[in-house]
């Protein structure tokens, strides 16, 4: 569905050489240096620069939330995606912080929502089915979502952004997410299966017997698009879609925390090359996102403690980018400033790319 090209390497050496003659010791900078050099790979430029920076938060209900997964009712997803359109929410308040344009996206919120200049009605229907016993959704759907998802980062584009994060809202979605971190990891779901909303042990203990039941009542799903069906909330099936058309567009994706990257375990298991321009903003404190991170092979930029999601972390993030691509290119050179390079400095850099 999705054409997706690995990333040119060729610009590697130059954006290398142009980051170690800035007027500091090699590598001294840690993370902002491989975060410069990602961009500059993604955009194919020694002059990369970020436009229209842009938030999407995906919202939707889940048939298995009144089975007692959650601390909350499921109505909360309908109040807080009002709460964002009222402008007070965390996420509301980092992406008026950092200027990030906000948009909300219905993909299945079980409530008639209002008209709203940042509201995108893309719903699928009022929420996914209970997959105690039932598909989450059709294959069909899957793909549909998936398309609509892909829809909004064109639109995106289309207006000059290159670089976007996805948030998500959705009560009970940590347990679709620990679902499908289990079935396409294969790290047991005692692992996957964390707090969620803030579940005391017996809470957690009963989300992980139901969550048990779920993944055995649906044993032979392996495929990542049928798990994404199985098991998934159609925010997550759309965030799947946002990454991979971010990718095909080839802009900078601010990766946030447990759920997000639950849709990019998606993401990744059909098109490997999403990775390539991926730029993880954080790990959350919910217990399973270290391992997928380890999953994935890659390191976040924050360890906050956060598990608020909305996108939080990736707006929190941002700045990094930012900063980045300022001291590449506002930083003197050391033949600028006049400053003697260390003969270490001076010599070969091993300039392998960042993961």
């Amino acid at each position: 569905m999705f054409k997706i090209d690995a990333t040119d390497k060729k610009l590697t050496a130059e954006l290398q050489q142009l980051i170690d003659n800035k007027t500091k010791p090699l590598g001294a900078l840690g993370q902002l240096e491989s975060l410069a050099l990602k961009i500059g790979l993604i955009q194919q430029s020694l002059k990369p620069v970020l436009h229209k920076p842009a938030m999407l938060v995906f919202a939707a209900d889940h048939g298995i939330a009144n089975a007692g997964v959650s601390p909350y009712p499921q109505a909360v997803t309908q109040q807080m995606v009002l709460n964002f359109l009222q402008g007070g929410a965390a996420i509301n308040v980092f992406c008026r912080q950092h200027g990030l344009s906000l948009s909300v996206i219905d993909a299945g919120v079980n409530a008639e929502l209002p008209d709203h200049p940042q509201l995108i009605k893309q719903s699928m229907g009022m929420g996914t089915e209970n997959y105690l016993n039932n598909h989450a959704m059709t294959l069909e759907q899957a793909q549909e979502a998936i398309r609509r998802g892909a829809a909004q980062v064109r639109q995106l584009a289309e207006q000059g952004c290159n670089v976007v994060g996805f948030g998500e809202m959705g009560i009970a979605n940590t347990s679709s997410a620990a679902l499908i971190m289990h079935r396409i990891t294969g790290i047991s779901l005692t692992e996957c299966v964390g707090r969620g909303t803030g579940l005391d042990d017996k809470g957690l203990l009963n989300k992980l017997s139901l969550l048990q039941q779920a993944a055995n009542y649906h044993a032979q799903n392996h495929n990542p698009l049928q798990i994404l069906a199985t098991f998934g909330g159609f925010e997550i099936a759309m965030i799947c879609g946002a990454f991979l058309q971010a990718a095909e567009l080839k802009m900078t994706i601010l990766v946030d925390g447990f759920i997000v990257s639950s849709a990019l375990l998606i993401a990744h298991a059909l098109y490997p090359e999403v990775l390539e321009y991926c730029v993880f903003s954080h790990q959350s404190n919910e217990s399973g996102h270290r391992k997928m991170l380890d999953y994935l092979k890659v390191k976040p930029l924050l360890q906050m403690d956060l598990r608020l999601g909305e996108g939080s972390g990736a707006a929190l993030a941002y700045p990094l980018l930012q900063s980045a691509l300022a001291f590449m290119h506002e930083m003197a050179s050391f033949q600028a400033a006049g400053v003697s390079q260390s003969d270490a400095d001076s010599g070969c850099h091993n300039t392998n790319e960042p993961s």
